[in-house]
């Protein structure tokens, strides 16, 4: 017998004992689903238009398949921030989402690589990127009438992303964070919806694999993420390529430790293509947000407030 559930007014299928669900992101309680759904519905009615900053993510793609299917075609944005610091797989995948959920997509360019302050690549990096973000996206929600969404959860408040604060006082508005959504929740949901989405790496923009004091420039973008797409070409869904000059320092969860040695001419063919001389494995695994560890955080911990 398979089991049913309806969140937001959608039947969502639960599987059976024969065929049950496919991750422990769908092992969450009803009630843990539920609620929040019906208070995200809830946070988007009240905003009525949105433009959300769609970067291609489990966060961002759920927040705006949930706000067109909450608002319908006329009243949701996706607009895709094109920047040198966006992978292009993310990007093409921008595209995709877009056209195989019917919601209108507006991509528009950065300027953060214009900004000295940007470039410094210190611990406030993100808050330029993103206060660039809503220079770009401000006049297009404007024109439309809509409130700029961002695809920020509960759980990225506890790390250290000086963004949030740039975007917030700007006038963006983050409705999974106030509706109580965890990565879980809707990773969780975003399943349940049928959405590709649900279990995608985190992909943070290419520039978090530059350490703090390192200038960011086009190059290195280009080099960090043409290192990350040959590998992924290679099997690697879950990785980093942590740029240190002339060397590489390659990330993936621990669990394929031995396959990266077992790939080892594949992969340092394929790195050193991208203009490295030298190829590290660290050890240690893939960690979100490890370059924090230079500011005196380790990954996953929040800072003090940015600087304006």
């Amino acid at each position: 017998m398979t089991h049913e559930i309806r969140l937001g007014g959608v039947a969502v299928g639960l599987g059976s004992r024969e065929n049950p669900p496919m991750s422990l992101h769908a092992a969450l309680s009803i009630d843990a689903l539920e609620a929040p759904v019906e208070a995200l519905r809830t946070e988007l009615r009240a905003l009525g238009r949105v433009a959300v900053a769609f970067s291609g993510g489990a966060d961002s793609a759920f927040l705006a398949w949930m706000a067109h299917d909450t608002l319908g075609d006329d009243n949701v944005l996706a607009v895709t921030a094109v920047s040198p610091s966006l992978a292009i797989d993310e990007y093409d995948d921008c595209r995709s989402l877009a056209q195989e959920w019917g919601i209108e997509l507006v991509e528009v360019a950065t300027d953060e690589m214009t900004r000295a302050a940007y470039q410094l690549n210190d611990g406030d990096r993100c808050f330029h990127c993103k206060d660039a973000l809503m220079d770009a996206i401000g006049p297009i929600a404007a024109q439309a009438g809509a409130t700029v969404v961002l695809g920020v959860n509960v759980d990225d408040l506890g790390d250290h992303r000086p963004g949030q604060s740039a975007a917030s006082q700007r006038g963006a508005r983050f409705p999974l964070v106030d509706a109580g959504f965890t990565k879980d929740q809707l990773r969780a949901a975003s399943r349940h919806f049928g959405l590709r989405t649900w279990d995608k790496p985190a992909a943070a923009c290419l520039a978090s694999r530059i350490p703090y004091g390192t200038t960011v420039t086009l190059d290195v973008l280009d080099a960090v993420g043409r290192a990350e797409a040959r590998l992924r070409r290679l099997g690697f869904r879950e990785l980093r390529v942590r740029h240190y000059g002339k060397t590489a320092r390659i990330e993936v969860p621990v669990d394929r430790l031995h396959d990266v040695v077992d790939a080892r001419d594949a992969i340092v063919g394929a790195v050193r293509g991208c203009g490295y001389d030298y190829v590290t494995l660290d050890l240690d695994g893939l960690k979100s947000g490890n370059l924090n560890r230079a500011l005196g955080l380790q990954a996953g911990e929040s800072g003090p407030p940015p600087s304006p």
